[in-house]
């Protein structure tokens, strides 16, 4: 394991290096090389492609304005994973206090530029699409995460879905090893158990 990251922190050091010089198609380099992972994890924590799209954005921001301060006793990509694990706690406290705030009806009316207007019921009869949605896994799967509290749908990202090590993801949370390793159980039973509800017996 150590002989892996030190290729992959060689790999990312001497890009690093130029971006710190201040060579912005290095750091294009590095956006190109990281942005998919990032987005993944962020729309997973989020649950909406807009607002991870947004995180990406704002994580990339932030690392270029900070690369300088990069101290290098991590990983690149260990740092850069971090702002976005952060910016997406962040975005879901604020969802959260939002939500709390601004209680409202779905039949309520809908106000547009022109004026308000009425929503309409839908039919009660599902549409092709709802019934495809229904059988998809991967929805029912990202449905029973969103459920989750945030510190165990951090854990069970990060390290099912993302492939990260136990190591990788202390370092990203702040938390020792022993502490991920309970909570990625705890995660894992729970969202058994949701997976169960909604779908039966797996």
């Amino acid at each position: 394991m150590k002989r892996e990251e030190q290729a992959f922190i060689d790999e990312d050091a001497e890009i690093v290096s130029f971006c710190k010089k201040g060579n912005v198609d290095a750091f294009e380099e590095l956006v190109r090389k990281h942005q998919k992972k990032m987005l993944n994890i962020a729309f997973r924590m989020i649950g909406n492609y807009e607002d991870a799209c947004e995180i990406v954005q704002d994580a990339f921001v932030s690392a270029y304005k900070a690369i300088r301060h990069f101290e290098e006793k991590a990983r690149f990509s260990t740092w850069l994973y971090t702002i976005v694990v952060n910016l997406s706690r962040n975005r879901l406290n604020q969802l959260k206090i939002k939500n709390s705030r601004e209680a409202f009806s779905m039949d309520d009316p809908i106000l547009t530029d022109s004026g308000e207007l009425a929503v309409e019921l839908a039919s009660s009869e599902p549409s092709v699409l709802e019934r495809l949605e229904k059988r998809n896994v991967q929805q029912k799967v990202q449905e029973c995460i969103n459920a989750l509290d945030n510190e165990f749908k951090e854990v069970i990202i990060l390290r099912d879905m993302q492939g990260f090590s136990y190591d990788e993801i202390s370092d990203m949370l702040k938390m020792p090893g022993g502490t991920v390793k309970s909570r990625l159980f705890r995660a894992r039973e729970m969202l058994r158990d949701c997976l169960k509800r909604v779908m039966g017996d797996l």
